[in-house]
């Protein structure tokens, strides 16, 4: 499942071609992906300009004149694959194509469908069921060690699975929580309250660093995900713990393997020696 870091490559990589081009032509090949279209949706879109494409943690916001906008959720296998004009055919996996006056097109793929396209009324974002409750974004100023020390105050679970829990701090999967706890030599189980302040401060200063670093490398490839070029992610090259199992631990040498445990049905990699 994409991540923070794909979804904002993503973002990205659309912005240019669609933050103020008009759609000519909006083609819906099916009724629905992981849930059914939104009702005229091809209707609805022809015609209108885009005004901009932000992100919250694992969706794209596609922001439309008149104030309506698109949530996009790429899901397992989804991808928005760039044409520098109409493709003479179409993948069958190509759900939903975006024709621009300019002449790119811009086609959601997604092979598995498990992606999805909602349609937001102005105004009505906020109320949003998936996003209402989404906790602050970690790249920006609403996460910040004093914010994220209130929230772990008396919360028993792993530190992994609240850094995981969009309600606390949205966009964090598996791989970058990983990667930040063994950043900042937080054991991945260790019980949220019994961090310390200083462990709290540097947990957030890990988020933050390897997100922005995972970013600027495209994300992460390692099945699906591809930037809207065609380009693939290469931040699985930097990995530190996440799949290497078994393998040396890059602070202490050969004094150390990584390991892996099981936390509610995903695998969690670490070294518990600068773990502890």
């Amino acid at each position: 499942m994409p991540e923070l870091p794909e979804v904002e490559t993503v973002r990205r990589g659309l912005e240019p071609v669609l933050s103020g081009a008009r759609l000519v032509e909006v083609l819906v090949r099916r009724p629905d992906l992981r849930r059914p279209f939104p009702p005229r949706l091809a209707e609805r879109l022809t015609g209108r300009q885009i005004t901009g494409l932000r992100r919250r943690a694992k969706y794209i916001l596609i922001d439309l004149e008149g104030g309506d906008a698109l949530l996009l959720h790429l899901g397992m296998s989804g991808r928005m694959v760039l044409s520098p004009a109409r493709p003479n055919t179409l993948e069958a996996h190509d759900h939903v194509v975006f024709y621009t006056e300019a002449g790119p097109v811009v086609r959601f793929n997604d092979a598995r469908r498990f992606g999805s396209l909602d349609w937001i009324e102005a105004g009505a974002e906020a109320g949003h069921p998936l996003l209402r409750d989404l906790g602050p974004e970690p790249l920006e100023a609403g996460f910040s060690a004093e914010t994220f020390a209130k929230a772990l105050e008396g919360r028993l679970a792993p530190i992994k699975a609240v850094l995981l829990d969009q309600h606390q701090v949205a966009g964090i999967g598996n791989i970058y929580a990983c990667e930040a706890l063994y950043k900042a030599r937080v054991h991945p189980a260790r019980p949220a309250k019994d961090l310390t302040r200083a462990e709290v401060s540097s947990l957030v200063e890990a988020v933050k660093e390897v997100l922005a670093v995972a970013i600027t490398a495209g994300g992460s490839t390692l099945r699906d995900h591809q930037q809207p070029n065609g380009e693939l992610g290469y931040f699985q090259h930097r990995f530190q713990v996440y799949g290497r199992a078994g393998e040396a631990c890059a602070r202490c040498g050969h004094a150390a393997r990584i390991e892996r445990l099981v936390q509610s049905g995903r695998s969690s990699f670490f070294c518990a020696t600068c773990q502890p």
